[in-house]
């Protein structure tokens, strides 16, 4: 068998974190794969931090963020049809990923709104572009928000998962305001894998979250 590098997708536990893309070499040995921006930073600064002030037994312990979900709700849809098509392509230049159309489940008269009818979309991100997203709504889009006096801290859902709510997508530098048909708020659901809220709240602190100071 030959040197050649073969590149694989494996999941590593290098403090609890699924990796893709780590190399194996031809004698099956791995090369611990390298890391870019705030993934990077996760592991040289946030992962030792998070060990000190908690006194974790077993690496696999230390929180981290598994999943980042942004969506966006559509409730215009039920009278604008093309406003589905307006938001998806919106979540698709924020996130770099094709979005999903979420459907109501149930029908209700009041609001027209029959089983089946796009109601949002959304997009959950994990890895490397999830990393990217986090990097670029810490450090480009919230500074752009107006009067932005930092993000409270009440939006903890008591298992260390936190909701985050931006009024306008323009906060995007990605998105044209002369290419929107209308402003539109989105939720930006982290997800983490800390026990508590206060883990959590660590844990997003490091990252970088600007929250409000208590």
């Amino acid at each position: 068998m030959s040197e050649a590098t073969e590149v694989t997708e494996v999941a590593t536990k290098a403090g609890g974190q699924r990796t893709a893309g780590a190399q194996r070499r031809g004698n099956g040995s791995f090369q611990k794969p390298e890391y870019t921006g705030l993934r990077q930073r996760y592991h040289d600064e946030v992962q030792p931090a998070l060990q000190r002030e908690f006194g974790y037994a077993n690496p696999m312990q230390i929180p981290r963020v598994e999943k980042v979900i942004v969506n966006i709700g559509l409730g215009e849809a039920i009278q604008n049809a093309k406003a589905v098509d307006a938001a998806v392509g919106d979540l698709a230049i924020i996130t770099g990923q094709r979005p999903i159309v979420t459907r109501a489940k149930r029908s209700i008269a009041q609001f027209r709104l029959r089983t089946g009818m796009p109601i949002g979309a959304k997009v959950t991100l994990r890895g490397q572009r999830m990393y990217d997203f986090l990097e670029r709504t810490l450090s480009l889009a919230l500074p752009r928000i107006r009067d932005f006096r930092g993000i409270p801290t009440r939006s903890f859902d008591g298992r260390g998962n936190f909701s985050l709510g931006l009024r306008e997508q323009l906060v995007y530098p990605e998105i044209d305001y002369d290419k929107i048909d209308r402003l539109r708020g989105l939720e930006v659901s982290i997800v983490t894998t800390a026990r508590t809220d206060e883990e959590g709240l660590k844990l997003l602190q490091l990252m970088g979250m600007p929250f409000q100071a208590t």
